[in-house]
């Protein structure tokens, strides 16, 4: 871990000083969503780890996705975005597969998670808080996150959410582009975790009653 670290002061989650210094917080040293301490901190403190565990957090639980990049770190000994982009496909895969899997997915989600690197690695630089640090606004941020593989529109909204209400990145609009639904943004300790867990358990429990897809 200890030239991971090294690695990760690069791209930290920073406030662009210029668009958003108004709204500048001190950004948390971990976030409770996986209840593994490591993985946690990463996950606070590392851009690529935050973004990599949003795509890994599909049809899986959360706290299984966002364990994803430290993970990853265990098996390929980085998630720098250019040092990943370059790896050979088969490798990158075979740790997805190595057992306990990092996805219920591996093959594919391994495809989708190179294919982000690549993409910060030649849009970015490899450096994933550009994304937000350089967006001229709301839109643009929330456009930035779409532009990502595995990300939607949906999710690039939670994600101009999670920037803004854990990190402090709140460009001109930002209120008009965040989900009006519960999300991780909301969430900070294992115990919200699991009680928005909860809560979205209800929400499509309801749906398939109503005969209607979640």
């Amino acid at each position: 871990m200890g030239q991971e670290s090294s690695e990760r002061t690069h791209g930290a989650l920073r406030p662009n000083v210029g668009v958003m210094a108004s709204t500048r917080t001190t950004p948390p040293k971990s976030l409770g969503w996986t209840g593994n301490e490591q993985a946690d901190a990463l996950i606070a403190q590392d851009p690529m780890a935050l973004l990599i565990g949003f795509c890994l957090d599909q049809q899986i639980p959360v706290e299984k996705a966002f364990m994803g990049p430290l993970v990853m770190i265990e098996r390929l000994g980085t998630i720098d975005a250019k040092k990943l982009a370059k790896m050979s496909p088969a490798k990158f895969e075979a740790a997805f597969r190595t057992v306990p899997a990092i996805h219920r997915f591996p093959a594919s989600m391994a495809e989708r998670v190179q294919a982000m690197c690549v993409f910060i690695a030649d849009e970015y630089d490899g450096d994933a808080a550009r994304i937000w640090t350089k967006a001229a606004d709301a839109k643009d941020l929330h456009k930035r996150f779409v532009a990502l593989p595995g990300f939607g529109k949906m999710k690039a909204q939670i994600m101009v959410a999670v920037v803004g209400k854990h990190f402090g990145v709140k460009p001109k609009g930002w209120a008009d582009v965040i989900p009006d639904w519960p999300s991780l943004a909301d969430v900070t300790t294992v115990e919200q975790r699991k009680a928005y867990q909860a809560k979205k358990r209800e929400y499509k429990a309801e749906m398939r009653a109503a005969g209607k897809k979640p």
